[in-house]
């Protein structure tokens, strides 16, 4: 299945862009060091809104939840890189406990080798969705036809290990290039970024990711955590451990309800 393909604005003023320089170094040849000028500048801004994991500029992004869900006091809990044999049943209990939901956006090749933790996380209520299968550190340099194998062999393992096809897709660090649009449509997959991350890949102190997943909390937000390369606490703790108890706790006072992005757009 696929959905159609609408270029965003910013991609349809570079198509234009592009097109204007051609046709204008053909009928003026001397005007081509501006035209070379202003293709370096458009390229410069493509690279920099790939660069930043909530921009819309290169396509449509879900960094909060839709009104509806924000009335109901609703926010996404999601959590990346797993799934993880140690981290994410603690994980998974941790949400049993306090009776909440969350997507985890899994790597193709780690589930792989944990099938059975991965139909473990739907059977206990939660959403599998899509982080790649190689989760590549140069995935944004990839090329629109090594970008979908990569999406597409992440999709096809989920979908048969869960039998559940994912919805929404994660790039690595949120980082992308104008070729993941395309891909994502002929793949029927919605990129989902987030609204609030407290790198808790690089600090493993409890309260200060805490304090950046919490300060302004608010219905709508996409909370971002990790049970796969998760940073240690002083003591040597996976830090998601020490700092999800205290979330949801702080979730449940609020009057907050965590919801799987499926949830929120029904």
């Amino acid at each position: 299945m696929s959905r159609p393909w609408n270029p965003s604005p910013g991609i349809k003023a570079s198509a234009a862009l592009h097109l204007g320089a051609a046709l204008g170094t053909l009928s003026a040849p001397a005007l081509w060091p501006w035209a070379a000028g202003a293709l370096v500048l458009n390229h410069a801004a493509l690279t920099v809104a790939g660069l930043l994991p909530r921009t819309t500029l290169l396509g449509p992004n879900l960094t909060r939840l839709p009104v509806a869900a924000q009335a109901r006091r609703e926010l996404a809990l999601t959590i990346d890189d797993g799934p993880d044999p140690e981290v994410t049943p603690q994980v998974l209990d941790l949400l049993d406990a306090a009776g909440a939901q969350a997507s985890f956006f899994c790597i193709g090749r780690r589930a792989r080798q944990h099938p059975v933790l991965c139909r473990e996380i739907v059977a206990r209520g939660h959403r599998v969705e899509n982080h790649g299968d190689a989760h590549s550190n140069a995935f944004s340099l990839f090329g629109p036809g090594r970008m979908r194998a990569d999406i597409a062999a992440a999709q096809a393992t989920l979908a048969d290990i869960t039998g559940q096809a994912p919805l929404f897709f994660r790039p690595t660090a949120g980082l992308r290039n104008p070729f993941l649009e395309p891909v994502l449509a002929g793949l029927d997959l919605q990129l989902a970024a987030w609204t609030r991350r407290p790198y808790d890949t690089r600090d493993g102190r409890p309260q200060q990711v805490l304090r950046r997943l919490t300060r302004g909390l608010a219905p709508g937000d996409i909370l971002l955590m990790h049970d796969g390369h998760a940073a240690l606490t002083p003591e040597g703790r996976p830090v998601i451990l020490a700092t999800l108890p205290l979330l949801l706790d702080t979730l449940k006072a609020q009057g907050l309800r965590p919801v799987t992005l499926l949830h929120s757009l029904t």
